[in-house]
């Protein structure tokens, strides 16, 4: 039985600077201080400003008519245009610069050729590596004229992640992260997907801590000054269990609902919180009615 090839990847100039499994695919895990020096928190703001900017430009890109792989062609540019790697490329053999997952697709989709459609809506998750450091952040956009039903789980998936944004302070559990957004989703009756995280992020694209979405009373590490992690929560209109595709990467819904997911990068202040990711991207601040409580 003859082998398929896998896709070509898409070119990288000599230029951009790569991440070590960028050649092989390959990612070794290495001791990384979840806490960062000031050195480092710099280089990720320009990073992490990058990938905002990115991330929105791609949204403004999402139409009816276009395929997820046009996206991950615009999005590749972009990066490259910018001096930074697109971090998913070849990440553990995944094959394509960007993460694109639509309707019932929780997330790690693989763009291809399929079209947009009018109705449908994508969850774009960018992350890039530039100054040897790793800025992440997703949105969902709606394609076209949506429902209402979907409009509304948009919303409340945008507010989840503001809501555990605004939780993060030093010396407060982590676990009042997933607690504020597992609270916010099940008042409005959404489902919190926990077979995927948050996670650390600095030098290497994915280190420790793990943040959850939902209430885990073990985890209850207290956050400190200078912890940069993620935080982006999944939301499904059913269940919110998951089943994987063939290819080893795309989750989808065990119920083929529809599913939203929202990313920012998030430094823990001396006081609160910053986004690093937050400059130029399609979700700079909490929604209007979150607004006023949001610290700062």
């Amino acid at each position: 039985m003859r082998r398929r090839r896998s896709p070509a990847l898409r070119f990288v100039p000599d230029h951009i600077q790569k991440p070590p499994y960028a050649a092989t695919g390959r990612v070794t895990r290495l001791p990384e201080s979840p806490v960062k020096s000031p050195e480092i928190i710099a280089r990720m703001r320009r990073t992490g400003a990058i990938a905002a900017e990115v991330l929105r430009l791609a949204g403004e890109f999402v139409k009816p008519g276009i395929t997820t792989d046009d996206i991950d062609a615009y999005v590749h540019e972009m990066c490259i245009a910018r001096g930074a790697y697109p971090s998913p490329l070849n990440y553990r053999n995944f094959p394509k610069s960007v993460c694109t997952s639509v309707n019932e697709v929780i997330c790690h989709g693989i763009p291809d050729g399929r079209e947009l459609q009018h109705g449908d809506i994508v969850n774009i998750d960018v992350t890039c590596f530039a100054e040897g450091v790793h800025g992440d952040t997703n949105a969902t956009f709606a394609v076209g004229a949506i429902s209402e039903e979907d409009r509304r789980l948009i919303t409340l998936t945008e507010e989840c992640m503001w809501l555990g944004i605004r939780a993060v302070r030093p010396g407060a559990p982590l676990s009042d992260i997933g607690r504020v957004i597992e609270t916010h989703a099940r008042k409005h009756e959404l489902g919190v997907v926990r077979a995927f995280v948050g996670h650390g992020i600095g030098e290497q694209f994915h280190t420790d801590p793990q943040i959850y979405h939902h209430y885990n009373p073990y985890d209850n590490a207290p956050m400190r000054t200078g912890m940069v992690f993620t935080i982006e929560p999944m939301l499904t209109l059913g269940s919110e269990r998951h089943r994987m595709c063939k290819d080893g990467w795309t989750a989808v819904t065990v119920d083929d609902r529809r599913t939203a997911q929202f990313e920012h990068t998030v430094l823990v202040t001396n006081r609160s919180y910053e986004v690093l990711t937050g400059p130029g991207s399609v979700s700079r601040r909490p929604p209007a009615d979150l607004r006023n409580a949001a610290r700062r």
